[in-house]
């Protein structure tokens, strides 16, 4: 066996014992069980086949990944929009794992069940969460099923995988809770890979400190979203990056939608959202699937012409200031013209 290297398949292993709680009665050790390599691990195999089997599992991972971030990070209160931001405290990130795995259960219609964190087709599985590279094991969990989730907020990715936590595959040296780690060799040799795949990064990411200071400076929303849509044309805005602007204003969307005059006439972009159906359909032309919450702002000259159409009546029919009003174009043509 190589130096480092973990005990593989045919080797036995036995995971600790666990301390009883104060009045309790003795936990017994469990017994040493053969290891098995994952392709030949039956409850692992079932387990992976089921995860594989839901055609929408990158996309309910994702989801719930974002919603655990923007829990933790509360944006529309506190004007965050990173996980690594300095004002995000250690204790805060560390919650991420947590919020995630109800959140995880409920996109994956699983129960919340002993005697770990959930069943998959009746096998108890544990689910663990990681910012950083390693996930960390309680005493209960050894030797058992693992969902492995990792958050790479930086690379804006994140990875799911299955792997069982044998107690040799741990580390000898636990953290104050008694969890231990999965040693480096054991990850890279028995880790089953699920999901490889991207987040959406957050636009607010790719201004400059200039353009955060008016996005989130001085002077009403409405004013802040149109600088911001001008800084970001055809980039798709979710709901919540619109929600951190507006920093806990009543109704952010609303302001959203009356900001489309005065962002078309600032900037010559026409601002499409994901609840106008015209707005879906000009999106469509030029590529964007809106969901219902998404916003872009696109250049109005590659909309076609009876589509750009629609999208401008809908424009001039919400209220805006006469001067704004004096700038929007009379025809697709017009607009399509402008520089």
């Amino acid at each position: 066996m190589a130096a480092n290297a973990v005990p593989g398949p045919g080797h036995t292993c036995q995971p600790d014992g666990r301390t009883a709680r104060k009045g309790q009665p003795a936990i017994p050790q469990p017994p040493p069980h053969l290891i098995l390599a994952p392709e030949d691990d039956l409850e692992l195999q079932q387990v992976l086949q089921w995860l594989r089997a839901r055609p929408e599992l990158e996309a309910e991972l994702r989801n719930a990944i974002l919603d655990a971030i923007n829990y933790v990070i509360e944006g529309s209160i506190t004007g965050r929009f990173y996980l690594y931001d300095p004002e995000v405290d250690s204790d805060e990130r560390s919650s991420v794992g947590t919020k995630l795995q109800y959140r995880l259960l409920r996109a994956l219609g699983l129960p919340k069940q002993k005697p770990l964190d959930t069943v998959i087709t009746g096998i108890p599985v544990e689910v663990k969460t990681t910012i950083r590279d390693s996930w960390m094991i309680p005493t209960e969990s050894q030797c058992e099923i693992c969902l492995l989730i990792k958050i790479d907020a930086a690379a804006d990715h994140f990875y799911a995988s299955i792997m069982r936590a044998h107690r040799v595959w741990l580390r000898d040296g636990a953290n104050k809770d008694g969890k231990r780690s999965f040693t480096a060799d054991a990850v890279k040799r028995f880790r089953t890979p699920v999901v490889d795949g991207p987040l959406p990064r957050n636009p607010l990411r790719d201004l400059t400190e200039d353009q955060l200071a008016v996005v989130f400076g001085r002077g009403g929303i409405k004013k802040r979203l149109t600088a911001f849509f001008g800084y970001m044309p055809h980039t798709v805005v979710p709901r919540y990056v619109i929600e951190t602007i507006g920093l806990g204003a009543k109704d952010p969307l609303r302001r959203a939608r009356q900001a489309k005059p005065d962002v078309l006439a600032e900037h010559n972009l026409v601002l499409l959202c994901g609840t106008w159906q015209v707005d879906c359909a000009a999106a469509a032309s030029i590529g964007y699937d809106l969901e219902e919450t998404d916003w872009v702002a696109v250049d109005p000259a590659k909309i076609p012409s009876a589509l750009l159409g629609k999208v401008l009546e809908r424009i001039k029919e919400l209220p805006a200031p006469a001067s704004v009003k004096a700038e929007l174009p009379d025809s697709p043509e017009q607009t399509q013209a402008q520089p």
